[in-house]
């Protein structure tokens, strides 16, 4: 079974509301094949990273750059991933008070370090997520493992 590893960061819930969306989305679109899990950046480490076969990480935008705690998985993993998850297919799900550009960039210019391969475009969202906003998550989330269920990724 392929697993979807979605992580999230941040403290005022909007990021776990997009989370959340993504991962119910992807757990219907996987139809028992997606195996999602759903954990906070702090607690996922490189055994998270290397078992998963696609990634979605949520974070906030804070003073124009990713939450801390995104950015400590990164810095966890990045070196005892290095040869291992060339290719992994992401997705970056960002809720920003500014722009959102910042978060996204950084995430970007990290993922091309791994290498990981972008599975659809980000998405920002401003300030407190609404329908529309959760619903252009589940979408990110469908994407994800419809890809992998389909070989896509």
């Amino acid at each position: 079974m392929k697993q979807l590893l979605i992580l999230w960061a941040g403290q005022t819930g909007r990021n776990l509301q997009l989370a959340r969306a993504a991962a119910a989305a992807a757990s219907e679109a996987g139809e028992g094949e997606i195996d999602v899990r759903l954990l906070p950046a702090q607690q996922a480490g490189i055994d998270d990273l290397l078992a998963c076969h696609g990634l979605i990480v949520a974070t906030p935008e804070n003073f124009g750059y990713m939450a801390g705690t995104l950015k400590d998985f990164f810095d966890r993993t990045f070196y005892p991933a290095q040869g291992r998850v060339e290719g992994l297919p992401y997705a970056i799900l960002i809720c920003a008070g500014n722009d959102g550009s910042g978060a996204r960039v950084a995430i970007e210019r990290i993922a091309r370090g791994y290498p990981l391969t972008p599975a659809c475009e980000p998405l920002i969202v401003h300030g407190e997520p609404d329908q529309a906003a959760l619903e252009r998550a589940a979408e990110v989330g469908a994407t994800l493992a419809l890809g992998l269920s389909l070989g896509l990724f």
